[in-house]
């Protein structure tokens, strides 16, 4: 089995070329390569599959071996996946996902891709489509005897966004690991908590849904802006500071959200 190991900001994946081989039992490949002990190691596997929709899909098994509907570090990788391997040999490229057909632009400068842009949608706020089990996608939840409010919203998955707190390494995992399977989350969460900062921007921590604490995330960063702007804490356009390095969110007049951050690669090999 040939892969390649590529990450974006530090949230690290392999990807399987669906174009060229086949993978029985995803779920099952998918722990085993993930394995930072035993396996490559990763957040999750991306099969690099055909589309008849778009000019590619994106099938994402987490370590876990749960399957999300999106993932915005995970699609900027696939995107020049794509483009390196001469698979999709164009600067503007689509990818079907769970959450739909997205929109990239990669900006090339001496056949190298620099960054990429993606169009991630509209976020969704009605609680019956995040889901989150509530009549208002604004919750309460007690975190060691305090309340903490959070913003819950959809980028194509679920999110749970505070700004109430931005803890410490032992009460981040232990408030991330309860929260995501919080039973206001029907699907389970991602859970993102966040820090203003004086030029603008936002600090974030997140716990991913299937993969626990990981060093970036596009769709969370994308949440954030949208629940930061929506309460008045952040402008529309913002810097999201994440473990693994920054994104660059911006929520246009049409409603959609657009994603600019880099995608790398580690390495490649046969396993």
């Amino acid at each position: 089995m040939q892969f390649t190991k590529m990450h974006g900001i530090g949230n690290d994946f392999i990807i399987l070329n669906g174009f060229r081989q086949g993978t029985e039992s995803p779920d099952l490949v998918t722990k085993r390569l993930c394995d930072r002990h035993y396996g490559i190691g990763a957040d999750g596997v991306i099969f690099a599959l055909p589309s008849q929709a778009a000019d590619a899909r994106m099938r994402i098994i987490n370590a876990d071996g749960g399957e999300p509907e999106m993932c915005g570090n995970g699609i900027r990788c696939l995107g020049k996946f794509l483009y390196d391997e001469g698979i999709v040999r164009k600067t503007s490229m689509t990818i079907e996902t769970l959450a739909g057909v997205l929109a990239l632009d990669l900006r090339v400068e001496d056949g190298a891709v620099q960054s990429i842009t993606v169009d991630m949608g509209a976020p969704r706020f009605d609680p019956a489509e995040i889901p989150v089990d509530a009549d208002t996608n604004r919750v309460t939840i007690d975190l060691d005897g305090q309340p903490a409010r959070f913003f819950c919203v959809s980028m194509g998955n679920p999110h749970a966004v505070t700004y109430d707190l931005y803890p410490d390494d032992a009460p981040f995992r232990r408030f991330g690991a309860m929260l995501e399977r919080h039973p206001l989350f029907p699907r389970r969460a991602n859970i993102e908590f966040c820090r203003l900062r004086q030029d603008g921007g936002v600090d974030v921590r997140v716990w991913e849904r299937g993969d626990g604490e990981t060093l970036a995330c596009g769709t969370g960063a994308c949440a954030v802006v949208a629940a930061g702007a929506s309460l008045g804490l952040l402008p529309r356009s913002a810097a999201v500071h994440l473990p693994g390095g920054v994104l660059d969110i911006r929520w246009a007049e049409d409603d959609h959200i657009f994603m600019t951050g880099p995608a790398e690669t580690v390495f490649k090999g046969e396993f």
